[in-house]
């Protein structure tokens, strides 16, 4: 049955490709009679001739790769493009490692000798430090913890007797840095007990 004035007719009245019209085929008929746009009208009004809805690409595979890259996953080399700079700016950069690196220097103020904490943070301040664990290195190395048996906290000391190849480890810290030094006090007391 040939119905192509009717379906290009039907898309001028809905206002919509011809390749959207469809025919009700129980009313085949009646539609192949209807050879003006008064007949198609009355035809769509009566839901004869219906328009069939626009095909769109579906986002949920979208969205489920949205959800995985929050979560922080998808995120390897393989999908990285462009330098480092272009992902996370040069000053971003800056700014997420000194702020790191200040906390910690104020975290260890209280068990650091005087004058110190001066030196830490310009040191700091003009990025001479990689990393907060370049700051317990170098502090360390230049014997910039106080004296345990003096002035340094029963907790201090005793965080400090509990390694004594270390004498300059960092005690009683909080967060994370509380949580890597406990990783590195265990590894060290199951190297002494072998």
């Amino acid at each position: 049955m040939m119905l192509k004035l009717q379906k290009r007719l039907a898309g001028i009245v809905m206002r919509c490709s011809p390749k959207r019209v469809v025919f009700d085929p129980a009313r085949l008929e009646d539609i192949k009679e209807a050879i003006t746009k008064t007949d198609i009208r009355l035809l769509v009004g009566e839901g004869a001739i219906k328009e069939a809805p626009v095909k769109g690409v579906s986002r949920v595979r979208a969205n489920k790769r949205i959800i995985q890259r929050r979560k922080g996953l998808r995120k390897g080399q393989g999908s990285r493009k462009g330098k480092l700079t272009s992902r996370l700016t040069r000053k971003d950069a800056w700014m997420k490692k000194v702020r790191a690196q200040r906390n910690f220097i104020k975290e260890i103020k209280p068990i650091i000798k005087q004058g110190a904490f001066k030196d830490l943070y310009s040191k700091s301040k003009g990025g001479f430090f990689r990393s907060v664990k370049h700051i317990k290195l170098h502090a360390a190395e230049h014997d910039l913890f106080v004296n345990p048996l003096k002035k340094a906290s029963p907790q201090v000391q005793a965080h400090q007797a509990g390694s004594p190849a270390e004498k300059g480890a960092v005690p009683k810290l909080t967060g994370k840095a509380q949580a890597s030094a406990k990783k590195d006090l265990k590894s060290k007391k199951i190297d002494a007990e072998e």
